[in-house]
């Protein structure tokens, strides 16, 4: 008889696999997350299918990929009362997940499994959108960015402006969002007074308490628990001992503005000693990530489920920091910075615990990989089971992939690096990855063949017609974040 297993998924919001310990990393301190490596299989090269922060759920929640977004054709959700309903921003792929296709929750709720889902990732709980579809309970953390949860004490004009960049050093779209969001975000967190209060401790000790008060399910390995951390993405605001890891000057903050917000544009619109606390603030939130995430791991252990679950902890997109003279995560240029993520799956009983899977793999195959772990069927799914990719040496789903994001896209075969809209490489970009890792050299000109080799996989990969007028709306269209190409000018 097939033993029960519990299922345990964690999301964690624009953690960047190069600033981890155990994808190489050696200045930021992520203990937790090297130790979780160590313990599971570490995957190398697992892509979003399509980005950004809605799209790529619904691949990971649903197991289908939504690439080229046929069922929202949307775009903007502005409904005849003039106010935004889901605020889709002008993204394709942005909004709630299809009521034709079965979520996770769903399938292990129809095996009796309960189920919940715990967080801050306010995008998924705005109006008309149905992320905690399914779930026995949710629980929506508040506070996150512009999310509108408490309506004062007004931040003042005098303390917003130490957050903000000014007109002379350039406008972007971050710099016009920051007007709202730095100012609402400042106010939800105005009563915090400890580490405790922050999201991440937020987030993680209630999915820490639902363990406790689901122990006899957990016990018959019927549990499957949903937590996604917003953090580490911006604003970045870790507690002043996090900062302390990574800076000792006393005096860092000294004729520098609070710049925690994304930039959506240059860098050059900031200091460099802003660039350098900005980067200070992402590390420390790096940690502050790893540090409760390393409570709910613990967690695990001492309920006694920890060999008796299947544990997949996965980023949904990184975030540039300067890299490409960018402060974004943007779909053109989209750099490895945003595409390369952390992917670590703990198969029951520890199962090939320790190995390093660099073959191809996609966001919805997550989804397959959990329910065939669990016994719960995966019909209809295009994910494809992780645990036997990991089991076969010979084995290989993907030969490439592609990263779709509004009107572009990227595609990587191990090789090359393509990134350009959709329908043509007009203003493309192409790489030699093993000569230039990080992409700074684009040789589109001299090898131009290949750059069409790449775009037309991409084409391939969407298994139906694509159409491309719908796909040329979003060439100078800000898909949630832009592209910066255009903005950086």
């Amino acid at each position: 008889m097939r033993k029960k297993i519990n299922a345990i998924l964690i999301v964690i919001d624009t953690l960047r696999s190069d600033h981890v310990g155990a994808y190489g990393n050696e200045w930021i301190k992520t203990p937790n997350l090297d130790k979780f490596a160590q313990e599971s299989v570490k995957f190398t090269k697992m892509y979003p299918e399509s980005l950004p922060t809605l799209p790529a759920r619904k691949a990971i929640y649903t197991g289908k990929r939504v690439f080229p977004f046929k069922e929202d054709k949307i775009g903007e959700t502005r409904t005849g009362r003039g106010d935004y309903v889901g605020d889709a921003l002008g993204a394709p792929g942005w909004s709630n997940i299809s009521d034709s296709h079965d979520t996770l929750a769903e399938r292990f709720n129809r095996k009796k499994y309960v189920s919940a889902l715990f967080s801050d990732v306010y995008h998924q709980f705005k109006p008309g959108y149905n992320y905690q579809r399914g779930f026995s309970q949710w629980r929506w953390i508040r506070g996150q960015e512009e999310d509108a949860y408490l309506s004062g004490p007004r931040i003042s004009d005098e303390t917003l402006q130490k957050y903000l960049t000014s007109r002379e050093d350039g406008r972007s779209a971050g710099s016009f969002f920051a007007q709202i969001m730095m100012r609402q975000f400042l106010q939800n967190k105005h009563w915090w007074q400890a580490e405790t209060d922050t999201f991440p401790s937020r987030v993680f000790r209630a999915a820490g308490e639902w363990l406790e008060m689901n122990y006899n399910a957990l016990m018959k390995g019927k549990g499957f628990i949903t937590v996604e951390s917003f953090d580490p993405h911006e604003p970045w605001d870790p507690p002043l001992h996090y900062i302390r890891i990574y800076e000792k000057d006393p005096d860092w903050e000294k004729g520098c503005r609070r710049i925690t917000h994304s930039l959506y544009g240059p860098a050059s619109m900031i200091s460099e000693q802003e660039l350098k606390n900005l980067r200070t603030r992402y590390a420390g939130e790096v940690t502050l990530v790893d540090t409760w995430f390393g409570y709910f791991i613990d967690y695990i252990k001492r309920i006694g489920i920890w060999d008796d679950s299947i544990i997949v902890v996965v980023s949904d997109h990184g975030h540039m920091l300067g890299e490409h003279g960018l402060i974004a995560k943007a779909a053109n240029p989209l750099g490895r910075e945003v595409a390369d993520l952390v992917a670590m799956i703990r198969f029951p009983g520890g199962e090939y615990s320790g190995k390093t899977c660099d073959k191809f793999c996609y966001h919805h195959d997550i989804a397959a990989t959990l329910c065939e772990s669990c016994g719960v069927p995966s019909n209809d799914m295009d994910g494809k089971d992780l645990f036997k990719l990991v089991q076969d040496d010979d084995l290989t789903y993907y030969d490439h992939v592609t990263v779709a994001w509004g009107g572009s896209v990227a595609v990587y075969d191990g090789d090359w690096w393509y990134n350009g809209y959709i329908w043509d490489t007009e203003g493309g970009s192409l790489y030699d990855v093993k000569k230039d890792p990080k992409l700074t050299q684009n040789v589109i000109s001299e090898t131009p063949d290949k750059a069409e080799e790449l775009l037309k996989l991409s084409w391939e990969d969407a298994n139906e017609p694509i159409d491309m007028d719908f796909m040329r709306t979003f060439k100078d269209r800000l898909g949630c974040t832009p592209v910066t190409k255009t903005l950086a000018k």
